[in-house]
């Protein structure tokens, strides 16, 4: 059996969300800046070795040689701040993965069965809320290995409430629609009706939250790389290039200008994207 479409919302996609897209030059200003940041992942590994030490070479400024510097030990600072982004865009995407996946299940789950389901989910969601999330993370970090998958998987578990409640409020809008009604009336199962019918119809404003929550994911973890918590080092991140730069911010301030601006333009782009793929999908707008 094929799935049955919510014909309007599928034309409205196909036929408005790439051209209000393109029309919005915010959105393509944050997109350009992710599909930069994107490129400086990619050839990273083309550019200088960014844990090669060489004491000589110790707190150049900027140069030919050394387009942004080099730090106290001698590594070049343009190399850790490329290595840096791939280390950033691994933490968002993944943390970000995880939060929308436990997201959209338990809201599916919420919306579409409703009772004592819709409740016991939902009570779950606002005690976890009750947290501040940062200081969850902060607590929860306290007691393992501080590590790239510790910070992926923890940013990820405490940051899906907020993409449960989109999921729930959607499938409370959808399940009573008709051509969910017409799938039930052909003995479709109710996974496939969730999966099937459901889930692609709701999947625009999580779109917009995870687009958003990469960029969140992203500075919470610099956040936490900047308290020592983090990322590692010698690994490259730009939150403990951030503290390293610190104690020589006055004689040195390449150390902590350069990965503080990656870190603003990286959030930035996709805070602008990502309103930009709102403002696209929101059928109340005019044209």
């Amino acid at each position: 059996m094929s799935a049955i479409p919510d014909l309007n919302r599928s034309s409205f996609l196909r036929d408005v969300f790439l051209q209000r897209l393109r029309r919005n030059r915010m959105a393509m200003a944050g997109a350009s800046i992710v599909a930069f940041m994107f490129i400086l992942a990619i050839v990273a590994p083309l550019w200088k070795d960014p844990a090669h030490i060489d004491i000589t070479l110790a707190l150049l400024p900027p140069s030919w040689a050394h387009p942004l510097g080099t730090d106290d030990l001698g590594r070049d600072v343009l190399a850790r701040i490329l290595f840096g982004a791939r280390i950033s865009l691994l933490v968002g995407f993944v943390a970000v993965g995880i939060a929308t996946l436990i997201g959209i299940v338990l809201g599916a789950l919420s919306g579409y069965y409703g009772r004592w389901t819709d409740s016991v989910i939902m009570r779950f969601v606002d005690i976890m809320l009750c947290f501040p999330t940062f200081f969850l993370i902060l607590a929860v970090i306290a007691f393992l290995e501080p590590s790239i998958w510790n910070i992926m998987i923890i940013i990820g578990l405490t940051g899906w409430m907020g993409v449960a409640r989109l999921v729930r409020a959607e499938f409370l809008s959808l399940r009573e629609r008709d051509f969910v009604q017409a799938a039930r009336a052909l003995g479709a199962s109710d996974g496939r009706i969730i999966f099937r019918h459901l889930l692609p119809n709701a999947l625009s404003p999580v779109l917009v939250s995870a687009t958003l929550g990469v960029a969140g994911a992203i500075l919470t973890e610099s956040a936490l790389s900047f308290l020592g918590i983090g990322v590692q080092p010698p690994t490259p991140s730009w939150g403990n290039m951030l503290i390293s730069g610190k104690q020589t911010l006055g004689t040195a301030w390449w150390l902590s200008v350069f990965p503080g601006v990656a870190i603003l333009l990286t959030v930035l782009g996709y805070n602008l994207l990502g309103e930009g793929i709102r403002d696209a999908l929101d059928p109340r707008l005019k044209e």
